[in-house]
């Protein structure tokens, strides 16, 4: 569905247009090293000027946090689009950054923000229907970045979330952080988490054994469930730790399924998204259980009658660093369920 947008004033749009020579902020010192540094991103070239952003948006939670995971909260302007409370230990770098929207902030929105550059996780986002294309914000002179694990190996031409052509793996986000580090000049800070994010996931899954285990991952919506496929986030969460998605025989990446398959699949353990959003039904997962606890197809499943859920941030069920923390957390409850070593 097309989304008809405010347009933005006159004014607004020459401020735009001149981001990159200073309109509202002070000139930025050029580094040294670097005049520009051109990165490919999605099949198109992002061309980075001098040491970097010093009004970067995010336009997804995901981003966010990446950039505030990488010290940059002073050098942006704002953030939007926001499923979960803000990462654990980033509480006081995100209450410096402007929230522009707890959604999709409007095109006039972010322009009003100043930005030097947009980054976002999903195409759906920054793309067509979303607050903006990459084009329209780069025709302002305002370079865009969209995560890779929203194209690479990914088919968004379709409805519904897109469908994957290959597996997503943890390489992908790791690619992203780097990305980012570079388009700020910080690269060895994107080093530096990257190698703290592997060490963690090497840890969660050191000598575990959960190649008998069965998951389903539901992410909202208790009348037509959106439940993962095969290779997105939860993906890489399954395979990291050898266990098995009942639900891997399908590509799309969050595929609404009815109840009655869900039951037929009976997964041992269900990962359930805690959100705190209030754009589906059952976003959190009290409600998710109480639903799963009361419904006659889903009462009697193995994983709902010996209450075996796994109870995950949205952001830990999307391509973002996060994931590491669902890859963390399902480790952590199969062997407390008893399900693995």
């Amino acid at each position: 569905m097309t989304v008809t947008r405010p347009t933005p004033s006159f004014a607004v749009l020459l401020c735009g247009a001149l981001l990159l020579t200073g309109c509202g902020t002070s000139d930025r010192p050029t580094s040294p090293r670097a005049a520009t540094r051109v990165l490919d991103n999605c099949g198109q070239e992002v061309e980075i000027r001098g040491d970097g952003p010093r009004r970067a948006v995010s336009l997804n939670q995901g981003t966010t946090e990446i950039m505030l995971s990488l010290g940059l909260a002073d050098r942006m302007a704002g953030t939007a689009t926001w499923t979960d409370p803000v990462m654990k230990g980033l509480e006081k770098a995100n209450a410096g950054v402007p929230r522009l929207a707890e959604n999709r902030p409007s095109f006039e929105k972010v322009l009003d923000a100043e930005p030097d550059f947009v980054g976002a996780s999903f195409a759906s986002t920054l793309g067509k229907g979303g607050v903006a294309t990459r084009e329209q914000f780069e025709k302002l002179g305002v370079p865009t970045y969209l995560s890779p694990s929203d194209c690479v190996g990914k088919d968004n031409s379709g409805d519904g979330d897109g469908v994957r052509t290959k597996p997503l793996t943890m390489d992908t986000v790791y690619g992203e952080v780097r990305d980012i580090a570079q388009v700020f000049g910080v690269e060895q800070r994107g080093e530096d988490l990257t190698a703290r994010l592997k060490a963690r996931v090497a840890k969660a899954k050191a000598g575990l054994d959960a190649s008998d285990v069965t998951l389903l991952y539901w992410f909202a919506n208790a009348e037509s469930p959106y439940m993962a496929g095969c290779c997105g986030a939860p993906g890489i969460i399954t395979r990291e730790l050898g266990a098995k998605n009942v639900f891997d025989d399908t590509t799309e990446e969050w595929p609404q399924i009815n109840w009655e398959t869900v039951a037929d699949r009976n997964p041992d353990v269900l990962v359930i998204g805690d959100l705190t959003r209030k754009s589906q039904t059952a976003e959190s997962a009290a409600k998710k259980i109480e639903f799963l606890e009361s419904n006659p197809v889903t009462r009697n499943m193995d994983a709902v009658r010996h209450k075996r859920y796994v109870l995950l941030s949205g952001q830990a069920m999307n391509p973002t660093i996060r994931t590491v923390e669902g890859i963390e957390q399902v480790a952590a409850a199969m062997r407390e369920f008893g399900l693995a070593k």
